[in-house]
């Protein structure tokens, strides 16, 4: 272990919520260090440049309820969200995070960020799937998430927060079952340990456990690796979003362009190859139903048409090129002509809906250890999360990390262990991502989930100070955690869909699963939740 520092929070993780925890945990008094795992934002970067976070690649907005919006209400918005999360969403911490969306907007706000506003200087709003009221208020068009982005990392700036870029968080040390820190890989390839009352995991998703995904190359699972590994226990693994339009280009593997939800909010219509209506029949809302629906009618579309892909027709969506600029740039990126109007587009892996096990103030079952943004299961999202909600949650779950941390300042935590042994299993990475993009992704069964478990349980060891076989070793064990959910689930809800159980079952339950030496287990479940033994 070549150095340590001790700080009073320490934040895996530079997207919403780890940023917002760092604002609001700064301004209390707290010292704080954010391990980013990628290189910072920075405005000066080449334009095309990929980003580490998700939050930079969000497009549709922030849905939160406007208190001077007469047609809206958080009851409403609640009730919106508990029908996309198909029986799994939680009322309560759903309405209690909904609640406090407009006071985490208005933070934001001060902190720099701009939004679109109309004439009289009101935010403008959209309208996505699943919501039944326009309430998802967007910057630059559909460039929210990098004006969020920019906005918190100037902030964190200027604060004087300390940020460490290109530092892999190898694992959460812990001393008598309590999180005390982490150690972390620096870009020099050196191990270095934080040492901290309290960790917060708010490293994002695991898309890459796919080979096509709109997610950013650092979205390899590390926050439900790093909680597995530190005893935490996790629930919903098996409802992973996909996004019914992420841009279709032939062969290509990695991160995806995403069009925007918000670009069928404004009048874009889904085709077949024969161009016909892509959800006619298949749920009241259409093209605005929620995305599981929408995403497995494009996948019966190009099975009824041969077609590789099914088409975005955006004939009617007014003046597109202002509206929808980093749409428009991610197309011509990929060099994907659409001059006929028409833009080629396939379902893709987007977001986890479930994880790591948190309260609504994010402690996880490990004391000291919080959790927060997509790595985080709130009960929020349930089986399939309502478009936009996402920057919300990580807005306010953010600044409630930030006060729970705050309320553990000066505790005594015993100096912590040096790490562990780094060997751990690593499939190969492409393997891996096809295995899991053919039997675990729109559609699965138990031969394929039996397969796919075999392949990662048979997973050779490695060295895991090189930093792609630690990335390979937490999409791993973020697969094994997947796989093993799906299968415990034999019915198909929200975006979990099993073939050879088509049926939903009467009562929506969540499994909540811990990891120890013999493999996944369950641990007795909360309110609302069931426990599963997967042996």
């Amino acid at each position: 272990m070549d150095q340590q520092q001790r700080v009073d929070l320490v934040i895996v993780g530079a997207g919403v919520a780890g940023l917002t925890a760092a604002l609001a945990a700064t301004e209390a008094g707290l010292r704080v260090t954010v391990l980013n795992k990628g290189r910072r934002w920075r405005p000066e970067a080449p334009h095309g440049t990929e980003q580490s976070t998700a939050t930079f690649y969000a497009q549709g907005g922030i849905a939160v309820v406007d208190p001077d919006n007469p047609e809206d209400s958080v009851a409403l918005h609640t009730e919106d969200t508990v029908v996309a999360g198909a029986g799994l969403t939680l009322p309560r911490p759903t309405e209690s995070i909904i609640a406090g969306g407009w006071t985490a907007v208005e933070r934001l706000v001060d902190a720099g960020a701009r939004f679109d506003t109309g004439a009289d200087g009101s935010f403008l709003r959209t309208r996505e799937g699943g919501h039944t009221v326009r309430r998802i208020i967007h910057a630059g068009g559909d460039a929210t998430g990098a004006q969020v982005q920019a906005a918190l990392s100037l902030a964190v700036d200027r604060a004087g927060i300390e940020v460490i870029d290109q530092a892999l968080v190898q694992e959460v040390l812990t001393v008598d079952g309590t999180a005390a820190g982490v150690a972390y890989t620096d870009a020099a390839g050196a191990t270095a340990v934080v040492a901290a009352p309290t960790v917060l995991l708010a490293a994002g998703g695991l898309g890459h456990v796919y080979a096509a995904t709109t997610n950013p190359a650092g979205a390899t699972g590390d926050g439900i690796a790093l909680a597995l590994r530190a005893g935490a226990v996790v629930a919903d693994l098996e409802f992973i979003q996909f996004h019914p339009t992420m841009l279709y280009v032939p062969g290509a593997r990695g991160r995806r362009t995403l069009i925007s939800e918000a670009v069928r909010g404004e009048g874009g219509v889904l085709v077949d190859a024969d161009r016909a209506s892509v959800t006619a029949g298949v749920h009241p809302l259409g093209d605005l139903a929620p995305r599981d629906v929408v995403a497995r009618a494009v996948t019966a579309a190009m099975e009824r048409t041969g077609a590789p892909c099914v088409y975005l027709d955006i004939g009617a969506v007014d003046r597109f090129a202002e509206r929808f600029p980093t749409v428009l740039a991610g197309v011509n990126a990929s060099g994907v002509a659409i001059d006929d109007g028409l833009l080629p587009v396939v379902p893709g892996a987007h977001y986890l809906c479930g994880g790591v096990v948190t309260d609504v103030h994010t402690r996880t079952s490990v004391p000291g250890l919080l959790a927060a943004g997509e790595t985080a299961r709130t009960g929020l999202h349930g089986a399939n999360r309502l478009a936009s909600n996402s920057l919300l949650e990580g807005l306010v779950m953010g600044g409630r990390a930030a006060a729970v941390a705050v309320s553990g300042r000066g505790r005594a935590v015993a100096e912590p262990p040096s790490p562990s042994a780094t060997a751990r299993p690593a499939a190969e990475r492409t393997v891996l991502q096809d295995a899991m993009s053919g039997l675990v992704a729109l559609r699965r069964s138990a031969d394929g989930l039996a397969e796919v478990a075999r392949m990662l349980e048979a997973a050779p060891r490695r060295e895991t100070s090189d930093p792609a076989a630690a990335e390979d070793a937490a999409l791993t064990l973020a697969a094994r955690a997947v796989v093993v959910a799906a299968a415990a689930r034999t019915e198909s809800r929200g975006c979990h869909y099993r073939v050879d159980h088509p049926q939903t079952a009467a009562v929506g339950e969540s499994r909540l699963f811990r990891l120890n030496d013999a493999g996944f287990h369950a641990t007795p479940g909360g309110s609302g939740a069931r426990a599963a033994t997967v042996d």
